[in-house]
């Protein structure tokens, strides 16, 4: 059995048109019966509530269909005892219930857009400089992405600047972490060699699927820049159009995976 990782469908947060013009590809991998994921570094909204807008528009997708970074860092946090501060967006704050937010020797840190503030980000490095132990957890470290056809700051930039104040590393839920496609591969119960990964972005999907072991193809939508075609380290296994060209390749050449790469 193979199987299909998906980003470049879900990053795409404030488009509708543009989710629904995926829609029939998705409907084609089903139907293929080529199971997949969306794989996605969303920050903004919980599970339930993609999930709620992909059904509003018309999406015939489940709940295990989708793997989300926020998810697997609540996993993360109850399973090593942290207690986070937690510098998200107000709309995820829920998805940590249950985990014990007293005295923190933890730092959570996601896309929370305009609520990143100065004063937040400065509570954040209290937390990490007052307790050499504590923790900070980066939910993705993407430097940006696109929103209403605009280039825009991800969480990256902040985990960065935080890892520098603070000299310690983050560790990374959510693309491009390898910790974070092991855990998409382990809830899909395949290997790696088995799994192809889609996605606009050279380094963080292509290249991160990569070193994990998974094949990657390049869609030329979204974040993908011209300059990535002869990217000096990733190499991708195929450079297709779009998202379409990408799922038909598969589709066709299933079980053997092998792309057209002539592109």
């Amino acid at each position: 059995m193979h199987a299909v990782l998906c980003t470049h469908f879900v990053k795409l947060r404030n488009a509708d048109v543009i989710y629904c013009r995926h829609k029939p590809y998705f409907y084609r991998l089903r139907t293929s019966k080529i199971p997949f994921r969306f794989i996605t570094n969303e920050t903004q909204r919980t599970k339930a509530q993609l999930l709620s807008l992909l059904h509003r528009i018309g999406f015939d997708v489940y709940e295990n269909d989708i793997f989300m970074c926020v998810p697997a860092a609540k996993k993360l946090v109850q399973e090593f005892g942290y207690r986070p501060y937690l510098l998200v967006h107000p709309n995820v704050e829920s998805e940590f219930h249950g985990c014990d937010t007293s005295n923190p020797n933890c730092v959570v840190l996601g896309d929370a857009g305009v609520h990143m503030t100065y004063e937040r980000l400065n509570q954040a490095f209290r937390v990490l400089i007052g307790n050499p132990e504590a923790v900070l957890m980066s939910l993705g470290k993407g430097k940006f992405y696109r929103e209403h056809g605009e280039l825009v700051l991800d969480v990256g930039p902040f985990a960065v600047a935080l890892e520098s104040a603070c000299e310690r590393r983050a560790i990374v839920i959510g693309k491009p972490s390898e910790q974070f496609f092991n855990m998409a591969l382990e809830d899909m119960h395949l290997r790696a060699d088995e799994v192809v990964m889609i996605g606009d972005d050279i380094s963080s999907d292509v290249g991160a699927a990569q070193s994990v072991g998974f094949r990657g193809v390049l869609v030329r939508t979204g974040k993908y820049r011209p300059s990535d075609d002869s990217h000096p380290t990733v190499k991708p296994d195929a450079i297709v159009a779009n998202l379409a060209e990408a799922v038909e390749q598969i589709v066709a050449h299933q079980p053997s995976h092998k792309f057209d790469t002539s592109s």
